[in-house]
């Protein structure tokens, strides 16, 4: 079982269109604005000698940016996709979002997420951590008193459980150092408070609770920034998953700038348990695509954008909702990083940035643009 995919991840060979995105951001034009002298004088000559012509590269590029854009993620039935990212057929298409933690999913492609659903696509969410170290112990307490407060209320027989049970952790954590781990009751607690937002963010996307999936995978129940080693059983629980699923597409988080290193951790565990599909020679896998998407910590180059979705002003409005749903990451969530902006912000930012950066090359000007790149394994498995 190779537990290191993440480290075979190649981006495509994009030479072309790499050296021409390059050379339009040095002199400032679109790409169908280049001439024959700025690519002569950038070293870049070759390509109009290959190509015949500096505005045959020209075309040549910008068409190839321009097929990467779609508003159909899931594929458009009844249309030609000879040019398109993804295939028209099957349709609509079964679609696991594998989310590391109980908010990579919005932050990172709920624009992209509320597409797919609302043309028509079967739609799963994983969430493969609960998260729970990432839920501040105000957070947790702001729960506990309505907890208790409501207990009060409402029972008749004043439950003693819940009273000394609430006693208990509000004293643990008053006597809490900074340095102090949390007991498994507190972070089981926590763990709940993130499954709570997840599904309200995923019934504002459309998606019932069916096919919501609270993984829970046990490399990540350190109760600590530091996790324990990924193995066998991790991927085991992702590998049922997908047999039972048996996707068309699947989207994996490749954010590998993340800081405590759970999303390398997260997708490694996806693409290991397809890598034994492949080997077991599962048939499903000959119809399934694996798209790999950026969040708030780093954004794909455009020379490396395989798959862009656009989002109108309104769109991207629906994503921050979806995203704020997620309330214990806002200010007081533990593990922001240097970065001071909230993560809402931050994946707004990152979307019009993507969208400025089409503009700027003279493609059509969108609001904002959530992008992927699909993961291609890079050997054959051992039955081939």
């Amino acid at each position: 079982m190779n537990l290191n995919l993440t480290s075979t991840i190649q981006m495509p060979d994009h030479r072309l269109r790499r050296d021409v995105v390059a050379l339009c951001e040095k002199v400032g034009k679109p790409v169908l604005k280049l001439l024959s002298k700025d690519y002569r004088e950038n070293g870049l000559q070759h390509w109009c000698d290959e190509y015949g012509s500096a505005a045959l590269v020209n075309i040549a590029v910008f068409n190839e940016l321009q097929h990467t854009i779609t508003g159909w993620p899931g594929g458009k039935p009844g249309a030609d996709d000879s040019n398109r990212p993804e295939r028209a057929l099957p349709f609509p298409k079964r679609v696991i979002v594998f989310s590391p933690h109980p908010d990579d999913d919005v932050i990172s492609m709920g624009g992209t997420i509320r597409r797919l659903i609302q043309q028509g696509n079967d739609v799963h969410i994983a969430y493969e951590t609960s998260g729970n170290i990432a839920v501040g112990d105000e957070d947790l307490t702001r729960y506990m008193h309505f907890l208790n407060g409501f207990n009060m209320l409402f029972s008749d027989s004043r439950d003693l459980t819940i009273i000394k049970k609430y006693n208990e952790i509000k004293e643990y954590l008053g006597a809490k150092h900074a340095d102090t781990p949390d007991t498994r009751d507190i972070l089981t607690l926590k763990g709940l408070i993130r499954r709570g937002e997840a599904r309200t963010a995923c019934a504002y996307n459309g998606i019932g609770k069916d096919h919501i999936h609270f993984l829970d995978l046990p490399f990540y129940e350190s109760g600590r920034i530091e996790k324990l080693p990924v193995g066998k059983a991790d991927v085991d629980i992702v590998r049922q998953l997908i047999t039972n699923i048996k996707p068309h597409q699947i989207y994996v988080a490749a954010d590998l700038a993340d800081p405590h290193g759970t999303h390398r951790k997260c997708t490694d565990v996806v693409l290991a348990a397809v890598d034994e599909e492949r080997q077991a020679a599962a048939s499903w896998l000959n119809d399934c695509r694996i798209w790999m998407y950026r969040g708030a910590w780093a954004e794909w180059d455009v020379a490396d954008i395989e798959m862009c979705v656009p989002m109108s002003p309104e769109e991207l409005l629906e994503k921050r909702n979806a995203i704020l749903r997620h309330q214990s990451q806002m200010e007081s969530a533990p593990f922001m990083g240097d970065d001071s902006r909230l993560f809402w912000q931050r994946a707004e930012d990152r979307n019009r940035g993507t969208a400025q950066r089409y503009d700027a090359l003279g493609l059509a000007c969108y609001e904002a643009m959530e992008a992927f790149v699909e993961f291609r394994f890079t050997t054959a498995p051992s039955f081939f």
